[in-house]
């Protein structure tokens, strides 16, 4: 696959998460009476990846997230040379989809993105102010275990069709689990586009939801690489 329609691809995808799940957060979740809260929240993390991966697996491998990124290069499923403009092609999505996201917003009387705008923190950032040692586990166990779902969903071994289902319901629970610790990064790409358009605390807290990721998904990696032995999958940049 030429590279410049995978990176496309990684661009649009990545752009459709965040707008898709900080939209429900922002958009939908603290209407009065009939908002989606915390569950609906996960649900629409969950669904964009689930949706995104439907219509973008074949083309990129649906990454959507430098974290994920890293994990298949860590278990010898993804070549060294595509990391750098996997990244890039995923950061610069994530700010596009909180940009549509931001024009949208500001469609309402009295909007103030500075105000909350589906941003990660810990501390007095954390929506249940959740301390920076608690986050730190939280973000590199969160992110262990959704390359792990990653890794042994599209295995040969595992009917690759049914693969965005596994991925999508993983993203779903570990949103149900740690929005309340740090507003659910597992995503530096997402955590950095909507923290450009937030600004303050979210810009200078951004550099945790980077690094915690990161770290949880290149553990995923060398571990899944232990675990499967003489797995077959092929090097996704194949594709």
């Amino acid at each position: 696959m030429d590279s410049s329609r995978r990176l496309a691809a990684e661009f649009i995808g990545t752009a459709w998460l965040v707008l898709g799940g900080c939209g429900a957060a922002v958009l939908a979740a603290g209407v009065p009476d009939v908002g989606i809260g915390y569950a609906g929240v996960a649900l629409a993390f969950g669904l964009t990846v689930l949706t995104g991966a439907y219509a973008f697996g074949h083309i990129s491998g649906a990454h959507f997230n430098p974290a994920v990124t890293l994990g298949l290069f860590a278990a010898g499923r993804f070549a060294a040379k595509d990391v750098i403009p996997y990244w890039i092609a995923q950061v610069l999505g994530g700010i596009a989809g909180a940009g549509v996201l931001y024009l949208i917003a500001g469609g309402v009387p009295g909007f103030d993105a500075s105000a909350g705008f589906a941003t990660n923190g810990y501390g007095d950032a954390s929506p249940q102010h959740y301390s920076m040692m608690a986050g730190a586990v939280c973000e590199i166990v969160m992110t262990f275990m959704f390359l792990m779902i990653i890794l042994g969903a599209t295995s040969y071994k595992e009917p690759a069709g049914f693969a965005p289902i596994a991925i999508g319901l993983g993203l779903t629970l570990i949103h149900l689990i740690s929005i309340p610790v740090t507003n659910t990064s597992v995503n530096p790409a997402r955590s950095m586009g909507v923290a450009v358009v937030q600004g303050g605390v979210a810009l200078e807290q951004l550099w945790f939801f980077w690094v915690m990721p990161l770290i949880g998904a290149g553990l995923a990696g060398f571990v899944q690489r232990w675990l499967s032995g003489h797995d077959t999958t092929a090097v996704e940049s194949k594709m």
